[in-house]
This record gives C-alpha cells, structure tokens and sequence, in this order.
C-alpha cells in the first residue's frame, strides 16, 4: 500500500510538472547578433506584405526571413544616435518607408539601397510612419507631413515650431470618422483629413509625464494610449474622457496595437508583454522573462511589440535582440485530457484508442485513461516489470502488455489491477521481449517475443508454442504478427519471415517466390484497403505485395523520406498512406507520384515516429506516436491548412562566386551559384524541408533538410533553370532561370566557322593549283596567314580565359593550407560540432571568413561536403565517450544528442557511412555490449 501510495503521489507531481511545462502554447526562438542582427535594441518591428520582418535597430534596418538577417545601412549618417530606426512601413504601391532620427528613408529595390527623402525639408527626427491608400503620414519632432499624390504638405499642431505639441510620437487613423489621432509629448489631438480642424484634449493627474504620450491604438471608439509614468490610459471619443486600464505591473509602456477587434498587445518597458482584453479590460496573457523557461523570451525590457497576421509574437529588446513565437498550423495535436493529462514530452511506443478508453505504453511505464469516468493512472516499476512498453493489445475484455525485458502483463479495466497470464498453476512470459500482441478471428491471441511465438486461447486456457526448433520459424526476435482479410497469419522476425497457415496450422517459410522480402528485417506489416500488403523494412524502401505474392515490387524512393527510416503506416479515409519515420513524417499516393512531407510547422512536437505506432480510429482521425507525445490530425483538414498556410517560395538571393547579383545574364566566370530562398514559416529553422532541382545539371529533385540555400559550382556556359518546393507540393514552387554567357559570343562562333570554311577553301583552291602547275597569289598566301594566326589567337585567348576563371574562382593552395589549419585548430579546440544546430554560416563567422570560401575549401579542396566533415568529429567524439564509465548507462540516442547529431536517423547513417559498420557492431567489436537505442 504504501509503495502504490509513494507512485501515484510522484506521478501525480510529474504529471503536475509536466503540465505546468506545457502550459505555455508559445516557444520564442531569439536572434541576436550572432545570427546576423546589426544590433541588440530593436526598435520597430513591421512585416511587409510579401512576408519579410523588418528589424528596426538601434543603428540599421534588418530584413528577416526565417533564417537570414539581410542589412540596409543608413549611408552617409555620422551621429549614431541619430540612426536608430523610429518607424517602418509599406504603402499600397510596395514601397518600404522609414523613419529614424534624421528624417525620412525609402528602400530602393532595384539597388537594395536605403535612399534619404526631401532632406530640405524633412531634416528632423520621424518618429511615427502610417499610411493609407491615398496618403502616407509622418508624425516628427516638427510636426505632422502628408504626403498625397507626389505633393507633400507640413501640418504643425501649434503655430510655435518649438513646442512640445508639435513633438509627434504616434499615430491611428479612424477613417471612417476621416480622423487622424495624433499621440504627442504634451496631449493627444486629432486632425481631421476633411477639413484640418486640430482638436485637442489632455490628461493630468498632478505628474509632469502624464501628458507623454508615447503609443496609440484603436478600438471602436476607445484610443488606448501608453504612457511614460501613468500605464495604459483609455480614452472615449464619445465622452471625450480618459480613464485608467488595468494595472500591468509596469507603468513604462513602450509599444501598443491591436487586432482592431478584442485584444490590446502592450509591451512594457521592465515587466515583458500583455494581451489586454477590450472587453472585460483584464490581463488574458502575459509573457515575461523567466530563467528556468528556455522556450521564453530572454528580458522583460521591451522596446517594440508586434503580432502578425498568423498570429506570431514578435518582441524587442533593449539589449537582447528579437524573441518570435514559432509558427505552427495546429494540423496536427497532441492528446490531452485536462487537466489531468498531457501527453505532450511523452516517449510514446505503443498505443490503444477505444474511443473513451485510452492505453499510452511509453519507455516510462504505462498510462490509463478514461474519459467517461475521469480516471486517469500510471503503472510503472515495481508494478510493472519494465518502465518500456513495446505493445499491447485488447483481448477477451482486457488489456494485454508487453514490455521490454519484463515479459507480458494484463490488465483489468475494471479493477485497474496488473498480472501474468496462469496457465494451471503456472505464470507464462514472466521476462524476456513481447514485441507484438495481434488477436486472430478464432479467438487466440498471438504474442511475438524474444523467444519466439505463443498462441494463447483464454477460454479453452491452451497455449502453443513456435520456435525455430520445432517449426519453420526464422531464427530471432519476433517483431511483428500480422493477420491478413483472408485469415493468414504474416510473421516477420530478426533473420526473415514466415506464413502462418490456418489450415494445416503450421508455419511455413518455403512459400516466397525469388525476389520477395522473405529474407529482410522486418519491422512493420499493414494491409490497406485495396488488400496490398506493405512491409517496412529496417533497410531499404517501402516494399508492396499482394496477398498472393504473385505481384510485389519496391516502390520508388520519395525524396522526402529519410533513408532507411520507416517506422509506421496507416491508410487515411482518402486513399492516402501515411509513413512515419525516425526522421518525420510524409503521406502518399499513386506509389509516391503524389506525397507531401508534414514538420514542427504542422504542429509536430518532433520528427522520430516509433514503431508500428500508428491508427485511424471511427471518425477517421490518425493517431500517431512520437517521441514527443501522442499525436492526432484530421487528413480532411491538410488540403485546407496547406491552401491557408503554403505560397510560393520567395528568392532572397543569388550570388555568384560570392558576390550578390540582380542581373541574370552572367559572365562566364560567374560560375559559382548559389540560390538563397525561404518559405516565410517562421517555424524551427531545423525542422526546415525543401526539395530543389538545377535543370541543366540535376536529372532528379533533391531533398535539402535544415538549410535554405543550395550552391553549385564550376557550372558550364548555358541556360539553367533553379527549382525549389516544399516536398512534393507543385503549389509552393518557385522557378529562378538565368544564363552563363560564354567566353566566345554565339556570332564569334559564326564568325569563326565562316573564316574556317573560307581558310579550307583557299587551301583546297591552293592545292589544285599546285597540281596544275600554278602558284598561289601573294595575296591568298598572306590571307592564310591571317586565318592561321587568327585561329592561335582564339586557342590562346581560350587558353588565357581557363586560367583567369581559375584565379577568379579558387584560392589558392596556401589560402587553402591556412584556412585549413585554422578550421582543425578551432574545431579541436572549441568543440562546435556538439552544437546540433551548428550552420556552415556560424562556423566561417568564427573563423573570420565567408561561407563561400569555407564552403570552396570544404569541396573543393578537401572533396568533402561540409555536414561529412562535421560529422567525422561528432562520430570521434562518440567513441570518445562509450568507452567512458561515465557514460555507459545512456542509450545511442542520448550518446549521438551529447555528440550533436540532432536526430537518430542523422547519427546511424552517418556513422555507417563512415565506419561501415552500425554503432552496436561497433561497441561490440571493441569489447562492449551493445546499447538500447
């Protein structure tokens, strides 16, 4: 009693814990400097309509798109304080405005230049920037401009230039009242567009501040103005009355807006950020500064709020750059039954879905819930014999589990209580691996374990048992068993497969025809609804049969799925099949002419499936386990959520051999190309997947994990087209061509083939001469001197153009040799490579060089891609560490993750890849044993 007591209060702390973790729906990625931003305060925020962030810095204009931070300088500005970004925004005709402390800047696209504006006339600070379809306005220190139709026009609150009025900090526009309200350092007023009538009106409450009004937004007829000392202060057009919000913690407000409708967002200046409801004018979320929250933003000092039209937070600092919540498009969930359970950070192996009744095996015991009656419990040691649930299954009214090393348990639903299955006065499978637990239609239950297959008959309370001594079973872990719709039992284990025949109740493996995949591990066997029987391999593709052998083929390879990655299948309501893998997750059809890849930006909480996990219950909804929790997703909603969410990919840029270029007709030395693009997600940079393709140098789509830009190198002359896509979607395409002029133009070649023709004639005209006696004319002998030196011309002009491309494109052996030892000595010294998120781009900014000339040295010189040869230091340090004591209780995974491989996927091939053996092997060959995964 007391030892039941003492589990159910920790699981009921973990499961507190654990909710408290998942409360929070948001998870801030920073970008600071070492990602690129110019500067640690930002400002202003704004996204502009093609879905770019601008970054208003304390000393530039940032462009952000998910991965890269572009800069736009202000040139020609000495006084530093004077270039720190006040206002940024985009008018209907595509035009980027900013403001900052010395006046009024606009974007010159075709350059990619920031370009000062009417200097003769706006030569003061611009602190607010807001636009409509007909005129933009500028509040500044010196008053209000309009801009309508070329014609710009100074509007001053009050007659006296210098007065406090006159000092404009925002602004919102009420059109339909055709009103302009103005936040100044001494009052809030309004201007009407119709006529330029200026009311004004003023709230004191015996401090100086009080009339500082630093923001404004609108809702209805209710202004929420921010102050410097005195919070949020709302303001009645009707009434014409201020009145106090609620109090936010913090009486600095630095930035305010809303979404025009129920939410106010208030940043503050010492106590994080607000959404303040409208309606009932009570705080309904907050976000601060939280040390133990890694997935919070980094400081409660906020300078500029912004919430975008997918709804993402967007936060600057003072001093801590730019926080944003990760975009996800909520397709997929996971489950939860609040408050008493969250699956969310479970490792989840192996599920039941009854509807009210839920069953959720995980390698940290077993998980019970019902939704009817709202209980909810976990059995885990020394309940259970094993913490690591690999199946389970309902049988005769009960549960059946099988764990790893503990043997099968059964539980009552009923009495929620655990134990063995008796046969007489024996305990069957009391240890060893229970891997698979299928009932058949005669009413056994099979149970495939380590050693061997049990067919258990609770009503009659008879047990068979096969094993490779006494039957055609192959040697080895039984890891699945599977039933058929014609009765016959498919039984995969470690060294093969074998038929159970319901007939002769035997099993038979001589049944295969040559070429099946009889003799392969196979981990999972589905049949979908036209009766195809698919394997799931531990290596290979995805391989398809029909139920009577007499077809089966290997499906092609899909560039979005992992190699040798498969996990789980299941066939949705729409004929799609959806693969889970180690490394995400993809649905199908029509054998991989059409797929689609789902990442962190679908909702998933992580990219490794576990095996055999997956279902469809009665409404149609797909259940997943994942190693992050137990997930769901509703197929009829993906085509909606994709339309909503997916555009086209937008080029960021292209340079050749370094070297930004907006001219696509490239000499012939710009050979080195690399395309840079984003897909504006937001989401996990490492959970990023596209798939691209060079016609004129790729024959196939390749799969780019992790990255968003592709180079290539030492490209021919000739027309290339650059395509990229999200995995398998046509509707997010995006298409880049441009030319590699040749060294010699296409009418020197005419040219030249006219003078070959013309030099070939003389020389037959010649000989015929000879052969009659004649000599050739001075002046034809001297023409075909000219031929023939015109043609060395040409070789050596060809010959001179090879070797300038080659002191145009490379470095040098010795820059080779020295950037070479200074990126060993770095590596060796500093260990970056255990960072998993470690980009080609962080790596070069240390050693004080450029990403093209790291990458050259990498390929070029050490004819190695760059993840290859981080990875060789990840797989050194690996075997670094199981040799370690220190070491020895953690698993491959938690090994590969201290190495930094970001994935299990990533680490077993890339180990193989380099050993040529699999890191169990390994362990074993030096003297180990081997590791769970």
């Amino acid at each position: 009693m007391k030892s039941t007591l003492k589990y159910s209060i920790s699981f009921f702390i973990f499961l507190c814990w654990h909710m408290l973790l998942s409360a929070q729906p948001y998870t801030f990625r920073n970008v600071v400097m070492a990602d690129g931003l110019s500067g640690l305060l930002v400002n202003t925020i704004y996204k502009d309509s093609e879905g770019f962030v601008w970054l208003g810095t304390d000393n530039c204009l940032d462009r952000f798109d998910g991965v890269k931070v572009k800069h736009f300088e202000f040139r020609g500005v000495e006084e530093v304080r004077k270039k720190r970004v006040s206002a940024i925004v985009e008018t209907s005709d595509k035009q980027l405005w900013v403001g900052n402390g010395i006046g009024l800047w606009r974007l010159n696209r075709t350059k990619n230049e920031l370009e000062r504006i009417v200097p003769e006339k706006i030569d003061c600070s611009v602190n607010a920037l807001l636009c409509n379809d007909e005129a933009l306005y500028m509040g500044t220190d010196r008053g209000l401009f309009v801009q309508i139709g070329g014609k710009l026009t100074q509007v001053l609150v009050d007659k006296n230039m210098l007065a406090a009025c006159n000092r404009i900090l925002d602004m919102c526009l009420d059109e339909e009242k055709k009103q302009l309200w103005l936040a100044t350092v001494q009052g809030l007023f309004a201007y009407s567009l119709s006529d330029g009538h200026i009311s004004s009106w003023h709230f004191r409450e015996n401090v100086s501040e009080a009339d500082y009004f630093r923001c404004i937004t609108r809702i209805g007829d209710t202004l929420y103005l921010g102050t410097m000392s005195q919070g949020v202060i709302r303001f009645d057009m009707k009434r014409s009355t201020f009145s106090h919000t609620t109090d936010l913690g913090c009486n600095v407000i630095s930035d305010i807006s809303s979404d025009g409708k129920e939410l106010i967002y208030v940043a503050t200046d010492g106590n994080g950020v607000h959404f303040l409801s409208h309606k009932d004018q009570h705080v309904v979320q907050s976000f601060c500064h939280d040390v133990r929250d890694k997935d919070g933003i980094r400081s409660n000092s906020i300078y500029s709020l912004l919430v975008d039209d997918k709804g993402a937070v967007w936060i600057g600092h003072f001093q801590a750059g730019v926080d944003y919540s990760l975009y996800q498009n909520g397709l997929f969930h996971i489950y939860t039954y609040p408050p008493l359970f969250n699956s969310a950070n479970i490792s989840v192996r192996s599920f039941l879905n009854r509807g009210i009744e839920k069953l959720i095996g995980s390698r940290d015991g077993l998980f019970y819930i019902n939704e009817a009656t709202g209980v909810v419990k976990s059995f885990m040691k020394p309940e259970l014999p094993s913490d690591l649930i690999l199946s389970m299954c309902f049988y005769q009214g009960e549960y059946y589990i099988g764990t790893y090393g503990g043997g099968m348990m059964v539980l009552n639903p009923k009495t929620l209580s655990l134990g063995h299955i008796t046969q007489g006065d024996t305990k069957l499978l009391l240890n060893g691996h229970v891997f698979s637990l299928v009932p058949d239609s005669m009413g056994n239950l099979w149970i495939g374990t380590s050693q061997g297959i049990f067919c258990y008959n609770k009503i009659s309370g008879e047990t068979k048992i096969y094993t490779s001594a006494n039957s055609q079973l192959p040697e080895g872990n039984v890891y699945e068993v599977r039933f058929d719709s014609t009765g016959k039992g498919w039984i995969a284990t470690e060294n093969g497969m074998c038929i159970y025949d319901p007939a002769s109740q035997s099993l038979r493996s001589n049944v295969f025809p040559n070429g099946f995949v009889n003799k392969d591990k196979v981990r999972c066997i589905y049949e979908d609804s036209k009766n195809n029987l698919h394997f799931l391999r531990e290596k290979g593709n995805l391989f398809t049969s029909t139920l009577t052998m007499d077809r089966f083929q290997q499906l092609p390879v899909i560039p979005a799925v992992p190699e040798n990655s498969l996990m789980s299948v299941v066939e949705d309501d729409f004929g799609w099949l959806w693969l889970g893998c180690n490394d995400g997750l993809i649905r199908f059809k029509d054998e991989g002419k059409e797929y689609d890849a789902f990442t962190f930006n679908d909702g998933l909480p992580g990219p490794t499936f576990t095996n055999g996990a997956a279902s469809k219950d009665e409404k149609g909804i797909l259940w997943f386990g994942n190693t992050r929790g137990l997930i769901y997703a509703d197929p009829k909603k993906v085509d909606e959520v994709r339309h909503q969410t997916v555009h086209p990919i937008v080029f960021t840029d292209v340079m050749a051999n370094g070297i930004s270029v907006h001219d696509y007709s490239l000499k012939h030395d710009q050979n080195n190309l690399t395309f840079c693009f984003t897909d504006f997600s937001y989401g996990l940079p490492s959970a990023m997947m596209y798939e691209y393709r060079l016609d004129g140098a790729d024959t196939e789509w390749k799969l780019l994990a992790a990255q968003s830009e592709v180079s290539y190198y030492g490209l021919s002359s000739g027309e290339y087209t650059f395509r990229v896509r999200l995995p398998g979607n046509n509707q997010s395409e995006s298409i880049l061509t441009l030319e590699i002029r040749s060294l010699i133009p296409w009418w020197a070649w005419g040219v030249m083939v006219i003078l070959l023709i013309l030099g070939v004639l003389l020389i037959r005209y010649y000989l015929w001469k000879r052969i009659r006696g004649l000599s050739i004319p001075a002046f034809q002998s001297g023409k075909q001197q000219v031929v023939e030196e015109e043609g060395l011309t040409v070789e050596s002009k060809q010959e001179q153009s090879i070797e300038e491309k080659y002191k145009t494109n490379r470095l040098s052996d010795a820059e080779c040799k020295e950037l070479y030892e200074k990126l060993v000595a770095y590596v060796e010294k500093k260990r970056p490579y255990i960072n998993p998120d470690l980009k080609m781009g962080d790596l070069a900014a240390s050693l004080g060089t450029s990403s093209h000339s790291l990458s050259y040295l990498l390929n070029q010189y050490l004819n190695q891609s760059y993840y290859d040869f981080i990875n060789e230091y990840r797989i050194s340090e690996f075997k670094k560490l199981v040799v370690d004591s220190k070491y020895s209780r953690y698993t491959l995974v938690a090994l590969a993750e201290l190495c930094g491989f970001s994935s299990r996927a990533s680490f077993f091939r890339s180990f193989k890849k380099s050993t040529g053996v699999t890191p169990n092997e390994y362990i074993r060959s030096i003297g180990g044993t081997a590791k769970e995964e």
